[in-house]
């Protein structure tokens, strides 16, 4: 499946200590799982490396996105992620939120319509807390076929 790279500088700080790390990364997707049983996470110089069994491949794509938004993170590995259903996005479905954008502006550009912005909320449910506070380098998945 692959490696998944984000900005590592930035996001959600939820540890300290890289010794810390795996098991605070782990909780954090366990509380809002978005779809893999028995997951589990390993952090190591900057890299999360996810294990588990996964409903669907929107399901892995949050929990990297989960992984990779949290401050000291830097790329994400899904190679150890058995995918029961679908594939995964490629890139191109991954936006990285730039300074000076809105999730209307985003929706506006991808879709032709700021209005679908709450699908992009919706699809980053567990990224996307609160839909006034995105920042840059954050990376979002891009629904498809709106």
């Amino acid at each position: 499946m692959g490696l998944f790279d984000f900005v590592g500088n930035i996001g959600k700080k939820i540890f300290s200590k890289e010794e810390d790390a795996s098991s605070a990364v782990t909780n954090h997707i366990a509380e809002d799982n978005p779809g893999v049983e028995n997951v589990a996470v390993t952090v190591e110089n900057g890299v999360a490396s996810i294990s588990g069994v996964a409903t669907t491949a929107e399901a892995v794509e949050k929990a990297v996105l989960m992984a990779g938004n949290i401050e000291g993170i830097s790329t994400v590995n899904v190679d150890n992620v058995e995918v029961l259903q679908g594939e995964l996005a490629g890139e191109e479905e991954f936006y990285v939120i730039q300074k000076g954008d809105s999730l209307w502006k985003i929706a506006e550009h991808k879709y032709g319509n700021g209005a679908k912005y709450t699908a992009i909320v919706a699809a980053n449910k567990e990224v996307i807390k609160d839909e006034n506070k995105i920042f840059p380098g954050q990376k979002i998945r891009l629904p498809r076929n709106l």
